[in-house]
This record gives structure tokens, C-alpha cells and sequence, in this order.
């Protein structure tokens, strides 16, 4: 029994150092090559790369890297592309017209200003309509109230032949202000479709945009970016055409406001003459009627 113990104990000491010997050793190399025989490639991250990655990257290397203005809209879809130039069109509409209808209203204020003055000097309907020849505006209402007194001669009721002017006086000056604003509804619209244009176009290229996403199978941002940056420009063209009109549109609006008040101090000065014109006359027919009584 001694002997067995005795041989079951050296075993169990040569396992235990055994094992600790092997967690002592260090880490082996592996062989070198033999010679004549060729080492394996080392793997390369950009070789193994997955596939789905490639019609990305191919569709990125195709795609245009002009992103300015000009190379935007080169780029941009057929439909996009007609909704900039609607825009652009539109924006140059604006200008010509806030340059024309501006030197149109600043000249014609300025000669309505110079009437009112000829007609506060004028003393008869006569001598206002020679003061008033050859020009415009006021001159027709002066000789819509000489032609007035001229076809209610014979009628001695002055509160009617006065209610006849102011008529035709309040016509004229309806007429000036609708003929001075023509033209400024155009700015009204621009300024209020624009915006709405450009959003159609906006709408239209991100969708082109998100048809392209699904085509390629990718959401690279530089398979979206030149699509949404061209929807964006639309927008933007839209906006640039739509403010200024409703600026411009609404500096009109005050200009000609202040037109139509200029003409109506002129309408109310012909009718203050022609009420001192008829005056007159009654006040002539008086004497003549008190002359022949006295004589008789």
C-alpha cells in the first residue's frame, strides 16, 4: 500500500509540473516558409469589400461635382428646369415694370402738381382750358366742364348743372387712377404665385431625387445632395421673383393713392371755378334783369 501511495504521488507532482510549464512557454511563430514556395497575399480591406457598396461608388463617380447655380440648373430635370425659367422670366417682368410705371408716375405727378397750380391762378373755366391746352390729365376735365355749361345752357337751376359736373368730374378722375394702375396687376400676380411655382419645382426635383435613391439602391449623400440642392434653387427663384413684386406692388399702390388725391384736388378746383362761373352768370342775368326794370 505504501508503494502504491508512494507512485500515485510522483504522478500527481509530475502533472502538476507539466502543467505549469506549458502556461509558462511563450506563444510559438508559425513556421517560415519553406523555400521556393510563395507566401499567401495578405487580404486587402479595400479588395474584400462588400459588393453592394459598388453601384454606389459607380453612380457617385458619375455624378456631376459643379454645384453652382449654372451647373445646377444644367443638371436639373427637363421639368425643373422650365419652372427657372418661368421665374426668371417672371423676375424680369417685375423690374421692367416697376422702372417704366416708376418713371410713369413720378413724371405724371409732377405735372398734375404743376395743373393744380394753373388752376388755382385761373379765374374762368375758359382761362383754365387755355392753361391746360396740350397737356394731359386735367385737361380733359377741364373741357368735360366747359362742354357741360355748354349743353345745359338755358336751364337756370345751378344745384343740377353742379350735380352733372361732379359727375363727369368723378368719372375722369376714376379714369386716370385705373389708367395709371394699369399695368400693376401683373406684380400682384407674380408676388402671389411665385412662391407656389418654385415649390412645384422643389417638389418635382426631390421627387426625381428620391426616384434615383430607389434606382441606385443606396442613400450616399452624394446620390441625394445635387438632387435636393436643384429642387432647393427653385425655391429660391421663387422667392427672388415673388418679394421684390410684392414690394414694388405695394409701393405702387401707395404712389398711385397719392396720384388720385393730386387729380382730385384738380377736379374739385375745375368745379369750384365753374361754380363761380355760374354764379357769375346768374348774378350778370340779375343785373340785366334789375337794369331792364328800372328803365321800364
Amino acid at each position: 500500500m505504501k508503494l502504491i501511495g508512494r507512485v500515485l504521488s510522483s504522478l500527481f507532482a509530475a502533472l502538476i509540473l507539466t502543467g505549469a510549464l506549458s502556461l509558462g512557454a511563450p506563444a510559438q511563430t508559425p513556421p517560415a516558409p519553406a523555400a521556393g514556395v510563395a507566401a499567401a497575399p495578405a487580404t486587402d480591406p479595400a479588395v474584400d469589400r462588400p459588393a453592394t457598396d459598388e453601384p454606389g461608388l459607380a453612380a457617385a463617380s458619375l455624378l456631376p461635382r459643379d454645384l453652382s447655380p449654372w451647373g445646377m440648373f444644367s443638371s436639373a430635370h427637363v421639368v425643373v428646369k422650365a419652372v427657372m425659367i418661368g421665374l426668371v422670366l417672371a423676375s424680369l417682368v417685375t423690374w421692367t415694370i416697376a422702372l417704366a410705371k416708376g418713371w410713369e408716375l413720378f413724371a405724371a405727378r409732377r405735372r398734375v402738381a404743376a395743373q393744380n397750380l394753373l388752376l388755382g391762378r385761373s379765374n374762368t373755366l375758359e382761362e383754365a382750358g387755355r392753361a391746360l391746352a396740350s397737356q394731359a390729365q386735367l385737361e380733359a376735365a377741364a373741357q368735360a366742364a366747359l362742354l357741360e355749361i355748354e349743353m345745359s345752357d338755358g336751364i337756370h337751376d345751378k344745384a343740377s348743372i353742379k350735380e352733372r359736373l361732379a359727375s363727369r368730374l368723378e368719372r375722369i378722375e376714376a379714369a386716370l387712377g385705373r389708367r395709371m394702375m394699369h399695368g400693376t396687376a401683373a406684380l400682384a400676380t407674380i408676388g402671389a404665385i411665385a412662391p407656389f411655382v418654385g415649390l412645384f419645382g422643389t417638389v418635382w426635383g426631390i421627387m426625381n431625387s428620391f426616384i434615383g435613391i430607389s434606382k441606385q439602391h443606396t442613400t450616399n449623400l452624394a446620390i441625394v445632395a445635387p438632387g435636393i440642392a436643384e429642387a432647393l434653387l427653385a425655391t429660391a427663384l421663387g422667392l427672388f421673383a415673388a418679394i421684390p413684386a410684392v414690394v414694388i406692388y405695394n409701393m405702387f399702390s401707395r404712389g398711385v393713392a397719392g396720384y388720385k388725391a393730386l387729380c382730385a384736388d384738380g377736379t374739385a378746383e375745375i368745379l369750384r371755378i365753374a361754380s363761380r362761373d355760374l354764379d357769375r352768370a346768374e348774378s350778370a342775368q340779375s343785373s340785366c334783369y334789375r337794369a331792364k326794370n328800372a328803365a321800364e
